[in-house]
């Protein structure tokens, strides 16, 4: 690892919005991370994976990745982050270095790939990314793109974060890094109000931030900029001249919050738009710190007066499935913010969270989840899939959502799952999404094919029949057939046979 990439690392750690490393000594603080990643850690993401997560959302530039081809195609589109305009962000770009360029080394290459993409596509800026093989055989991706900088006349970032540098939590603040770094504070706006506000760590998942900007849009409020999703260049690089940054997911780019606060002046909040009550509060608290930075004191009433309305016409239209899913029971298997917003919303629906997994969640995160469920929380750290499986098959939850690794879980239990992480295909944010996630609840409880899976197969695992229905003798008439088929209805129901319909 290189000495740079060490001194990154090490001040990332010195985080002051991390909570984790604020609780060690101030010697054990200097050491940063040292604790070496466990066989199979990789599974849950690499530094590279976590930054080109947090960085990939930025819709209008180039994404090349330098390094072998199957790191991009592994991280490629790996998540739903919508764009309202350009999609060069879709395409995949790579170095796709080789066997010579490990030995002689891949800068010329990279040079000349910055090259191709900028002829060929015109983006406003080229993202490089470091992988683990580049780094390791010493490429110097900083000064390639400094040259590639000042040759070209156009913005070429690089993305110091290998994969064996971490996890991939510390990939999404390197990435976030490389942004306060050569990035935000480059470009001033072409004019500003004092309704500015810049969203952080909001990936625009299926669309979810189209659902809350109509809401900001009543209220005059402009979004200056999203990290990263739906983001633009040259917005994110005037984002130093907002009023107030929005916190979504302090796990990813938390040190980008701190440190705007410390270099302009930006106060932040970290909110919520899961769920009727958060969205409502982190309207009202956008609102208080625009007031506080100047804005006009008429934004509060005209907020709460929104709200009012919103409210109402969110809690009318999910009472038509408080009566089903009232009681129900939620297994609830993600992390970071969604471990206390999610459980939030779900509780607005009337359905009782018998677990929140809290594997990826603050310090801040877990306070907020016990004061959402009180004594009743009950906080997974780390539930393993046989634990997860009892709990399920025990009835003790009616329902898991969790991310699309866990579904297989569910399905063995033969009980419903909902994909509630990043590979979604639903926007829950905002008023509209809390509606859209309780229908999806109701529809995935009720859909009936539960009942036909947990129903005993009637044959054995050789294929045959092992008294699981009546052994008959085949039929040889319709009369025969008929009776045959009654029979096997009767046995799976549990009926006498003159008690099946006709």
């Amino acid at each position: 690892m290189s000495t740079s990439l060490k001194a990154r690392i090490a001040d990332v750690f010195e985080e002051p919005g991390c909570d984790k490393n604020q609780g060690k000594s101030e010697k054990d603080r200097k050491k940063g991370c040292s604790a070496q990643l466990a066989p199979g850690a990789a599974a849950g993401g690499c530094a590279f994976d976590g930054a080109k997560i947090a960085l990939q959302p930025i819709a209008d530039v180039a994404h090349l990745v330098h390094g072998p081809i199957a790191c991009e195609g592994n991280s490629w589109d790996n998540r739903h982050s919508a764009s309202s305009g350009p999609q060069i962000y879709r395409t995949g770009f790579t170095t796709d270095i080789n066997e010579l360029d490990v030995i002689y080394g891949g800068e010329k290459r990279l040079f000349k790939s910055i090259r191709e993409i900028l002829e060929k596509y015109d983006p406003p800026a080229v993202f490089v990314y470091q992988t683990c093989v580049t780094a390791l055989v010493g490429d110097d991706i900083e000064a390639v793109c400094q040259r590639a900088t000042e040759k070209f006349g156009k913005p070429i970032i690089p993305v110091n974060a290998p994969g064996f540098a971490g996890i991939k939590n510390l990939g999404n603040k390197l990435g976030a890094e490389a942004l306060l770094d050569y990035v935000i504070g480059t470009v001033e706006p072409e004019f500003t109000t004092a309704y500015d506000i810049n969203i952080i760590g909001e990936y625009n998942l299926v669309g979810e931030l189209w659902q809350v900007k109509p809401l900001l849009d009543a209220l005059g409020i402009r979004i200056l900029c999203c990290m990263a999703g739906d983001g633009r260049y040259k917005d994110i690089a005037s984002a130093h001249r907002a009023k107030v940054n929005m916190m979504v997911c302090s796990k990813s780019m938390i040190n980008i919050a701190t440190k705007m606060e410390k270099r302009w002046g930006i106060p932040y909040f970290e909110g919520s738009f899961y769920g009727i009550g958060d969205m409502s509060d982190s309207l009202r608290q956008i609102a208080k710190l625009l007031v506080q930075q100047g804005a006009p004191d008429e934004l509060i009433g005209r907020t709460e007066r929104l709200i009012a309305v919103e409210e109402a016409r969110a809690y009318q239209r999910i009472e038509q499935y408080k009566q089903r899913l009232s009681g129900k029971r939620v297994l609830l298997i993600t992390g970071g913010v969604k471990s206390w917003s999610v459980v939030a919303a779900l509780q607005e629906a009337g359905l009782e969270i018998v677990g929140t997994s809290v594997k990826k969640s603050t310090k801040e995160d877990k306070q907020k989840i016990k004061e959402i469920m009180g004594d009743d929380a009950h906080m997974i750290d780390n539930m393993t899939p046989r634990e997860m499986y009892n709990m399920l098959r025990d009835a003790r939850a009616d329902i898991m959502l969790s991310g699309g690794r866990s579904q297989f879980v569910a399905l063995k239990a033969r009980m419903p799952w909902l994909d509630i992480n990043q590979e979604r295909y639903h926007p829950y944010a905002g008023y509209e999404g809390m509606v859209e996630l309780v229908s999806e609840i109701d529809r995935a409880l009720s859909n009936p094919v539960w009942q036909q899976v947990r129903l005993p197969a009637p044959w054995g695992d050789d294929g045959e029949t092992l008294g699981a229905v009546p052994v008959l003798a085949a039929p040889a008439t319709d009369l025969q057939a008929n009776r045959f088929l009654t029979e096997v209805a009767a046995h799976a129901l549990g009926l006498a046979p003159e008690e099946v319909p006709a």
